[in-house]
């Protein structure tokens, strides 16, 4: 009898040779245990692409909420008020008097002359009030109504450049043109022609940056 028998065992139950038996585990504890791991990873995929499909939606994760504010940077911005554009005043439609307030002589009339035949109407022409006389020291300088600021005085300054602005009490649609002790000329008809080009074409603002 071999010594792996158990005492009072023999005959059919007799175990031989010098080796233990080979115990293998049940089949179906091994399929419960790939089934358990299986459902485990499933679970977990499930919930990830949940967690991406919120956040894409949503746009309250880091990436969707930085994918939806650079779209919203991009995205070009509807103008929330009306804007009134500005439509500049014809140099015909502009009658300008020219007043000299320099010592020098005929500087009026000179100017005045230069000014007709860029197409501006004249009106009067002659020495400044004592309030400007000699008391101008730049170029010029372009008095009128309240609301000239707005439509004759940008037309008028393409035609000298650094005249300064002023307005007074007048109701009329006319403007003055004093002349100042550093004027020396009117600005050239071609840059006068191409400031009064630009003035009637506004820049439209550059578009926004991704």
């Amino acid at each position: 009898m071999s010594m792996l028998t158990p005492p009072g065992m023999g005959g059919k139950y007799r175990i031989t040779g010098n080796t233990y038996p080979r115990m293998r585990r049940p089949r179906r504890r091994r399929r419960i245990v790939v089934a358990g791991l299986s459902a485990v990873v499933a679970l977990g995929l499930a919930g990830w692409g949940t967690l991406q499909l919120v956040d894409v939606f949503g746009g309250d994760g880091e990436t969707g909420g930085a994918s939806t504010a650079a779209a919203d940077r991009c995205e070009p911005r509807k103008a929330t008020t009306a804007t009134t554009v500005y439509a500049p005043l014809k140099p015909a439609q502009i009658t300008v008097n020219v007043y000299n307030a320099t010592p020098r002589a005929g500087l009026a009339k000179a100017t005045a002359d230069e000014l007709k035949k860029r197409g501006f109407a004249i009106g009067k022409v002659g020495n400044a009030p004592a309030a400007y006389d000699k008391k101008v020291p730049g170029p010029g300088v372009l008095l009128g109504a309240a609301n000239s600021d707005k439509a004759a005085f940008p037309v008028l300054a393409t035609q000298l450049k650094g005249a300064a602005r002023k307005t007074d009490t007048r109701q009329t649609a006319d403007v003055d043109l004093i002349i100042g002790t550093a004027f020396k000329t009117l600005a050239p008809p071609r840059d006068a022609t191409a400031a009064l080009t630009a003035l009637s074409q506004p820049k439209k603002p550059a578009p926004e940056k991704c």
